[in-house]
C-alpha cells in the first residue's frame, strides 16, 4: 500500500525510467512485482529505459543478468552511466583520449564513441566502477590527472551492496584521487540530472510525460526532480518510508514497491 493518493495528477504518463538494483532486482533475486511490471510496460507499447549507476557492465551483460532473473528487458531499454558518460564526452570533445579506470562496460562504450584508450597525455581520466582497483592503475589516474587531465567519475556512489556486505564503489576511490590531487571529478551519473535527459533523449521522450521511480533519494528521486519529472519511490531498496521525512524533497508519490505500479501503468497512459 502507499500513503499517497493512488491516482495521480491529470496528466499522462507516456514515458517510464526506472532504476534496476533495489527496484527490480536484489543482486541476482527479482523483487516481487518486477517481473510483471517490465511485461506491462512491454504489453502497453509505451516507451521505458533502465537505468543504472553499475557501470562495470555492458547493456548486454546486463540484459542476460536481468533475463536469469526472469525480467525480460530488450539491451536498447538499458541505460548506464558509462553510456551516459561516453556520450557526454563525445559531445564535448569528439574523437578524444582517455585514461580508464573501470571494465568491460565503460571501455567498451568509450570505444563505440570513437575513444582511444591510452596512458599518453590522455584528455581525460575516467574512473569507473571496477572489483579490481588497482594501487597502480589509482597512481597512474592521480599522476596524469596532476599533468592535465581532465577527472571525470561515472558516477559518485561511494559504496555498493554484495552478498558479504558493501563494497567500495566509485566515489570512494574517487574521493582518495581527489584527496591527492586536489582535483574534483565531474559526475556523469545519477544524481546529475544530465543521466535523466540523456535517458529521455535516447528513446524521444519528454519530461512532462515521464515518470521515475527508484529506491534511493539522494540519487533517483533527486535527480528525477531535476530533470522535471514525477518521481516514485519504492521501499524495496536504500530509503525506507521512516527515511523519507529527513529529505528537504520529496517525491511525487511512495508506493511498496513495483508490484504496486502494475496496473497503474495502463491507467495512467489513459490519462490527460
Amino acid at each position: 500500500m502507499s500513503d499517497v493518493p493512488a491516482v495521480p495528477e491529470p496528466r499522462e504518463v507516456s514515458t517510464w525510467l526506472t532504476d534496476m538494483d533495489g527496484v527490480l532486482v536484489h543482486e541476482d533475486v527479482p523483487i516481487p512485482g518486477a517481473q510483471e511490471f517490465i511485461a506491462r510496460l512491454q504489453e502497453s507499447g509505451l516507451g521505458f529505459m533502465v537505468l543504472t549507476n553499475n557501470s562495470i557492465y555492458t547493456p548486454r551483460d546486463l540484459r542476460a543478468r536481468l533475463l536469469r532473473s526472469g525480467i525480460d528487458v530488450p539491451e536498447s531499454a538499458i541505460w548506464t552511466s558509462a553510456l551516459a558518460t561516453a556520450q557526454f564526452l563525445r559531445d564535448q570533445r569528439p574523437g578524444g583520449s582517455a585514461y580508464v579506470v573501470g571494465e568491460a562496460g565503460l571501455t567498451t562504450a568509450l570505444h563505440d564513441v570513437g575513444y582511444v584508450m591510452t596512458d599518453h597525455d590522455p584528455d581525460y581520466v575516467v574512473l569507473g566502477e571496477t572489483r579490481t582497483y588497482s594501487f597502480e592503475a589509482i597512481t597512474r589516474a592521480i599522476r596524469l590527472i596532476d599533468a592535465g587531465a581532465r577527472f571525470i567519475a561515472t558516477n559518485p556512489d561511494p559504496s555498493g551492496p554484495s552478498q558479504d556486505g558493501k563494497l567500495p564503489a566509485t566515489g570512494a576511490v574517487a574521493a582518495l584521487i581527489t584527496t591527492a590531487t586536489g582535483r574534483q571529478p565531474y559526475y556523469v551519473g545519477k544524481p546529475n540530472s544530465l543521466m535523466m535527459r540523456s535517458a529521455l533523449n535516447r528513446i524521444d521522450a519528454h519530461s512532462e510525460t515521464t515518470v521515475m521511480v527508484g529506491d534511493r533519494m539522494d540519487t533517483d528521486i533527486i535527480a528525477g526532480l531535476e530533470a522535471g519529472l514525477r518521481t516514485i519511490l519504492v521501499t524495496t531498496g536504500s530509503t525506507t518510508q521512516d527515511q523519507v521525512g529527513t529529505f528537504p524533497y520529496r517525491p511525487t508519490f511512495v508506493h511498496e514497491s513495483v508490484a504496486d505500479l502494475v496496473d497503474l501503468v495502463d491507467e495512467w497512459a489513459q490519462r490527460g
